[in-house]
């Protein structure tokens, strides 16, 4: 009998990290969890980029990928550092250089983005992915696919 292995669409119970290649800790990790984690391929919860590594994979093992920047989340592109005008942002939003600040967009949706610069009349920020540029380690194992259900 041949183990089934992961395909698109599937929702797994996996336990994963995330860390900077070269580096101790992790970024992420729910390996030390009481339970794991159930994801959905393809429903947003993990990059598009990491689910391509779950494809194909068999439960029960666990690997180590060392993926370039490309294959993680991707190159940092110079045309999402915005200069946004203090008066555009709300009034009560805290500015701190470095920190991760979430601006909601006129659909409703919500953008992430990391503040560059404060000045006195603007603020730059970085919209690109926070892990953008970097390679990663993504370790992961899939503890089991779950059945699907109609």
């Amino acid at each position: 009998m041949t183990t089934r292995t992961v395909s698109p669409g599937d929702t797994l119970e996996l336990r994963y990290a995330l860390r900077v290649r070269g580096g101790d800790d992790d970024i992420v990790s729910n390996f030390d969890d009481a339970t794991p984690e159930t994801v959905t391929l393809g429903d947003g919860t993990l990059a598009p980029t990491l689910e391509e590594w779950l494809v194909d994979l068999a439960p029960g093992e666990r690997h180590v990928f060392l993926l370039e920047p490309w294959q993680a989340f991707g190159l940092g592109q110079p045309e999402l550092i915005q200069t946004l005008r203090k008066s555009d942002l709300p009034e009560d939003m805290k500015l701190a250089v470095d920190e991760l600040v979430e601006f909601s967009m006129p659909n409703g949706q919500t953008l992430a983005g990391r503040i560059l610069e404060i000045g006195d009349e603007a603020v730059k920020v970085d919209f690109n992915h926070p892990l953008a540029d970097l390679s990663i380690e993504f370790e992961v194992e899939i503890e089991r696919i779950l059945p699907v259900t109609q």
